[in-house]
């Protein structure tokens, strides 16, 4: 289960810290704005997270079940 949370972290903020870089490398550099892209780019995993029919890293996600069961 904990390496399951450490992936789903670690993805979640590969994603976030993705939205902020494209906005700085386009220019962008306030800080303001910058934060509100990273926040923007926690929402796309998060909704991954909470549906119940996702696979991966889901609520109801069949990775979760204990090993030899």
């Amino acid at each position: 289960m904990k390496e399951q949370l450490t992936a789903a972290g670690l993805s979640y903020l590969r994603h976030a810290v993705t939205c902020a870089a494209v906005l700085y490398m386009s220019g962008i550099t306030d800080p303001k704005v910058l934060a509100n892209a990273f926040i923007a780019g926690l929402v796309g995993p998060l909704l991954k997270a909470i549906a119940p029919n996702e696979k991966q890293f889901g609520i109801n996600s069949t990775s979760t079940t204990k090993k030899g069961k």
